[in-house]
């Protein structure tokens, strides 16, 4: 090839690189005005664009575009249209509508916005957990939008034991936007009183929106809706769907042909039409809390919307959080709770035990005993009846070592990682780099042996076999969770939130090591704790029909004390008080703020707080980094969440390092 055919080709590949020229603008509102998406937090606001009058049909407020912007092209959403823009300055034209199809919808869009004010992050990342990415394909498919036939109004039986419960659920009947958090009754289903809600409010002909922790729950409830009437209006929107599926049921939703949404937190954000009731079950889940920055709960994202949207809100659960607790305080939502008569009816009988004085005179290895005597007796006659749970703290065989002699935690000679034995067969090695610990002597006594001061679900699924040799041991934990268990005898060993339920319920459970759950450090352990053992204690038959719960422990602890009087809203109460006198969450705006020491500490002098506003810190984690904690009282908490936003963004305009931001964080240490 010639010099001058090479020149010719090069010039031709060049004319065909370049974008075709615009067309004059729409004449009609001509202005679109784009959330571009962008990290930058200086650049969280609406950018005004010119609209092509060949594009102008296609570009509706929702819509996906392209523009250009800082020299690079990005995606968006039009958030609106406009006759004139504010800017004086001669306006861009979009780049391409991407799609004509309105995946932002105007509630939404305004949820996202309020969501990101409330966390002071940006508006971009939020849309990007609100709006699930484009699927062509999906997108083009052909649908039909049927009538959906009238539902008749439940009767409420799921209710019934709850204290205003057949009144809720009346309410919502009728289109009424009641706001209730619920402490649900043990031996109803949960997801009977759920499917009951929702039927109610469809019956108003309103849409559903409920958000549970797990697929697994997903499944349960969704099956539930389906058998009702409700199979042709419900989709599940949970993370493992994948991209073709979650689209295709997020366009259903956005398209009207389904208005009840089962899923998890990602479905807090779905375009459901008319939306009529707004629940979350088991708020106090870790799992309803967004690993991804701006880090929102789904509890606030759902309380948000029920306010923008004039909904009704429910936040339900077995145990009560004290976020739900200063709901009801604050009398912007009622209390729904079954009276002590219907939990006594439902309720197995609850024991707290470690071995007693006496015993331990005539045993001396009692005082160590993991399976006291009473607790391995009531196990032993349960058996006859059905399974029997036992909730361990931990997996693993022996998660975590220490020193025989000193107690000290065994550590790696190389990496100085934990130390810990995978199994029978194993040896014990290094949680981090995997080096076997052999030849290990303690840096601290010089002690040659380990022992376990932690004992995992496996290890403690091969004691239970030794102890109960004709008995069959089934292991329930994450990974390898069990969808149910039969109704004979049975073994069931699991972490918590892998309990799998039993047909008929267990005929008794075990709450072994509750020194180790409430040994976790952070704010919550308390709570989360009952939480923990009212999940399990509710798998358990009535104490009627026989079931019991041991936990073995202190039962001098109030957690455990809650436990026995199963009195979740009676503990969350008092948790909600201590939590204001120690100035904490929910009864204070706090926000953790980590990075680089230095950083931290030009952020410290530079951070302005509103009235009775106070700071902890700098303090220091490592040699590189530090972390600061800011808080305020909680009617500051909307001017303090703009103030770190404005922070924020200055700090992202001047190009300087990324802090770590968390507003109210799940675990505060």
């Amino acid at each position: 090839m010639t010099e001058h055919e090479q020149l010719t080709l090069v010039r031709e590949r060049i004319r065909r690189s370049k974008p075709p020229e615009a067309s004059g603008p729409a004449d009609e509102l001509p202005v679109a005005r784009v959330l571009v998406d962008t990290p930058l937090a200086h650049l969280d606001r609406h950018f005004d664009y010119l609209v092509p009058s060949d594009q102008s049909e296609a570009c509706v407020p929702g819509c996906r575009v392209k523009v250009r912007f800082a020299g690079q092209e990005v995606g968006g959403f039009v958030r609106e249209r406009v006759a004139r823009s504010e800017h004086t300055g001669r306006l861009a034209p979009l780049r391409r509508v991407v799609s004509a199809e309105p995946v932002l919808t105007a509630e939404v869009a305004r949820l996202c916005e309020q969501v990101a004010e409330r966390y002071a992050g940006s508006t971009s990342d939020v849309l990007r957990l609100a709006v699930p990415k484009r699927h062509a394909r999906v997108e083009r498919e052909p649908w039909e939008l049927s009538r959906h036939p009238e539902v008749a109004a439940p009767d409420a039986g799921g209710w019934q034991a709850v204290a205003g419960g057949a009144a809720y659920v009346d309410a919502l009947s009728r289109g009424e936007a009641p706001r209730a958090v619920w402490s649900a009754c043990p031996g109803e289903p949960w997801e009977q009183a759920l499917l009951e809600v929702a039927l109610a409010t469809a019956h108003s002909g309103r849409g559903v929106l409920i958000c549970l922790p797990d697929a697994r729950d997903v499944t349960r409830l969704t099956d539930l809706l389906r058998a009702s009437g409700l199979a042709d209006r419900t989709v599940t929107l949970t993370a493992d769907l994948g991209p073709a599926p979650r689209y295709r049921a997020f366009l259903r939703v956005l398209r009207g042909a389904a208005d009840v949404v089962v899923g998890t937190r990602a479905a807090a954000f779905a375009p459901v039409r008319r939306l009529g009731l707004a629940a979350i079950w088991d708020d106090g889940d870790d799992l309803h809390s967004e690993p991804r920055a701006p880090y929102p709960h789904v509890r606030e994202v759902l309380t948000q919307r029920a306010y923008l949207e004039r909904s009704a809100l429910l936040v339900g659960g077995f145990a009560r959080t004290a976020e739900g607790a200063a709901l009801v305080r604050s009398r912007w939502a009622e209390s729904l709770a079954a009276d002590r008569a219907a939990i006594r009816a439902g309720a197995p009988r609850i024991h707290v035990t470690g071995e007693t004085d006496e015993e331990q005179a005539r045993d001396p290895a009692a005082r160590h005993a993991r399976l006291p005597h009473r607790a391995f007796q009531i196990a032993r006659e349960a058996l006859t009846a059905g399974p029997v749970l036992v909730q361990v703290p931990r997996g693993g065989y022996l998660p975590a070592l220490a020193c025989v002699q000193c107690r000290q935690p065994a550590r790696c000679r190389h990496c100085h990682g934990p130390l810990a034995l995978r199994g029978s067969q194993h040896t014990a090695g290094c949680g981090w780099c995997g080096r076997p610990a052999t030849g290990w002597r303690c840096e601290h006594c010089d002690a040659e042996r380990f022992r376990a001061p932690v004992v995992g679900s496996e290890r403690t699924a091969e004691e239970l076999g030794r102890a109960f040799p004709a008995v069959s041991v089934i292991s329930s934990v994450r990974g390898r969770v069990r969808e149910r268990v039969a109704d004979k005898p049975a073994l069931v060993v699991c972490t918590p939130g892998a309990e799998p339920p039993a047909d008929g319920g267990y005929a008794a459970a075990l709450l072994l090591d509750t020194w180790v759950t409430l040994a976790r450090p952070g704010l919550r352990t308390p709570e989360e704790a009952l939480r923990r053992w009212l999940t399990a204690a509710a798998l358990v038959r009535p104490s009627s029909r026989g079931g019991r719960v041991v936990a073995v422990g202190d039962p001098t602890i109030p957690a455990l004390q809650a436990l026995v009087r199963w009195d979740p809203v009676g503990s969350a109460e008092r948790e909600l008080a201590e939590r204001e006198s120690a100035h904490l969450p929910p009864a204070a705006r706090l926000a953790v703020i980590s990075g680089p020491a230095e950083e931290i500490a030009s952020a410290a002098e530079g951070l302005q707080l509103p009235a009775g506003g106070e700071l902890l810190g700098p303090l220091p984690l490592d040699g590189e980094t530090a972390q600061l904690v800011a808080r305020v009282p909680p009617d500051q908490g909307a001017v303090f969440s703009r103030l770190l936003k404005q922070a924020q963004a200055t700090r992202s305009a001047r190009k300087l390092p990324h802090l770590r931001l968390q507003i109210d964080p799940v675990e505060l240490a």
